[in-house]
């Protein structure tokens, strides 16, 4: 397992790129969204999977668009004067749905440009949640270009799904609870896409506990840009990619990466057996991309040590159903 990256080359390229999200900036995305995000539920499995250490499950799967994207949106959005123009964003799904949703709740006109790739699921609730959903041909990037032309002809105000300060610091308040609600977590275990949410989780939790950045093997950006040094561009699928697919890790959960002690993969065979374990022993129905924190205990990438409290983020449950093991 690599351990963070840290020394002259990221404190260099963090000097060059933006300053960290502090905890006084979650503190106050916390105040703003307060009303109108849940303080999610935690479930403690206790000696759960055959192992010696104690697991509990952050379900933030529950949130009232079943991700924990919802956080980020009414961070942005409730910190600024948006145009009447409205709000415009790319999105696999997750975010689209948190988008549609707060500009509803705000009282915002919202675009959402959704790449192609999108489960039908989650593009048919964004429509649903009134906004215009447009479906450009192809993967996230294809529709992240198209959403910035969007708002250069339009003047709507954009959000980017995982990179933008007031983003992260929304997701950042899902770490704030878990350290309330969990008493001295050893472990922080985090599936990570374009890093919005191991970012904001990081730069709450700092060296308050381990915290490990899981991904498929098919989307590795943070994993990547921990063995190069930096983001890099990767190539993606799987699975997970409808949600973990961001083909470069965000530079605000680079920045974050000081406080990242670990990063592993995960097969996809891993993550269909995960989402099948959290069903049949919990009743938890996840995405598959929300399975990885599982899935790397059931696998092993990561491996607790006798007696640790370890705390599973499930971070959505946008799915049609099971995925089926081949």
């Amino acid at each position: 397992m690599s351990q963070a990256t840290t020394g002259p080359i990221f404190a260099a390229y963090a000097r060059q790129v933006l300053e960290e999200i502090t905890r006084a900036d979650i503190e106050a995305a916390a105040h703003r969204i307060g009303r109108f995000v849940r303080r999610t539920p935690t479930l403690d499995l206790g000696r759960a999977m055959g192992g010696q250490y104690r697991l509990t499950l952050k379900l933030d799967s529950m949130q009232p668009t079943g991700s924990f994207k919802v956080r980020g949106a009414f961070s942005d959005l409730t910190k600024r004067a948006v145009p009447e123009s409205g709000v415009v964003a790319a999105s696999g799904g997750n975010f689209g749905l948190a988008v549609a949703y707060a500009a509803g709740a705000l009282a915002h006109a919202a675009t959402v440009f959704v790449p192609g790739s999108s489960p039908e699921e989650k593009v048919g609730r964004i429509a649903g949640l009134g906004a215009d959903v447009r479906v450009v041909p192809g993967y996230y990037p294809d529709a992240l270009a198209a959403s910035r032309e969007w708002a250069r002809e339009s003047g709507a105000h954009e959000i980017h799904a995982y990179d933008q300060p007031d983003v992260v610091a929304g997701q950042g308040t899902c770490g704030m609870e878990i350290i309330e609600q969990v008493p001295g977590p050893a472990s922080i275990l985090v599936a990570v896409g374009g890093g919005g949410l191991i970012g904001g989780i990081a730069s709450w939790v700092r060296d308050g506990a381990t915290v490990v950045g899981v991904e498929s093997e098919g989307c590795p950006a943070l994993h990547a840009a921990r063995e190069a040094g930096g983001p890099v561009d990767v190539a993606v699928g799987g699975i997970a990619a409808s949600a973990l697919g961001a083909s470069r890790l965000g530079d605000h959960a680079w920045r974050a990466n000081e406080w990242i002690d670990q990063s592993v993969l995960v097969s996809d065979q891993d993550i269909v057996r995960a989402q099948t374990w959290l069903w049949e022993t919990c009743r938890v129905l996840a995405e598959p991309a929300a399975c990885a924190p599982i899935a790397a205990l059931a696998s092993e990438a990561y491996l607790p040590v006798p007696g640790e409290s370890v705390v599973a983020v499930i971070s959505g449950a946008n799915t049609g159903g099971l995925e089926p093991i081949g």
